[in-house]
């Protein structure tokens, strides 16, 4: 992997990561909002690295057998889900979101389960951003020493 490819997986990082942040402030700012379903982020490698993968890739290079084929690495978000889990009903006859019987649907937000998703979101953040800053520092030496 090349030092550009650790910086595009860098910037994927953020990318991702910071979308991820992004949703979960969302869901713990309509924490107390009826009728708010918590969102899911998706997130998927950029290539398939499963042991299969590997193996049709190392199937398909005929000169190369028995090498580990080269695999750019990264992650890409593509979406959200919305969590089924139920919210509790609660009577409120009066709201203005109320069904006939009184009862309206409260956020299925857990705020302590999109703190943590916010926590490790951050740390995949500091961590993507530390790649990049490493690929920049080995540029920078590479350079030094053809210079």
């Amino acid at each position: 992997m090349g030092i550009l490819n650790s910086i595009e997986v860098g910037r994927q990082g953020l990318d991702v990561h910071g979308k991820r942040i992004e949703i979960a402030a969302k869901n713990i700012a309509n924490l107390d909002t009826p009728n708010y379903v918590r969102k899911i982020p998706v997130l998927n490698a950029t290539e398939d690295i499963s042991f299969s993968g590997l193996l049709n890739n190392m199937k398909e290079d005929v000169f190369g057998v028995g090498t580990i084929p080269f695999i750019s690495g990264g992650v890409k978000y593509t979406g959200v889900v919305e969590d089924s889990t139920p919210g509790d009903r609660i009577y409120r006859p009066g709201h203005p979101d109320a069904d006939e019987n009184g009862y309206i649907t409260a956020s299925n937000v857990n705020p302590i389960v999109d703190m943590a998703d916010a926590v490790l979101a951050q740390r995949a953040y500091e961590a993507s951003l530390g790649v990049m800053m490493i690929a920049k520092t080995m540029a920078n030496r590479a350079l030094e020493i053809g210079g």
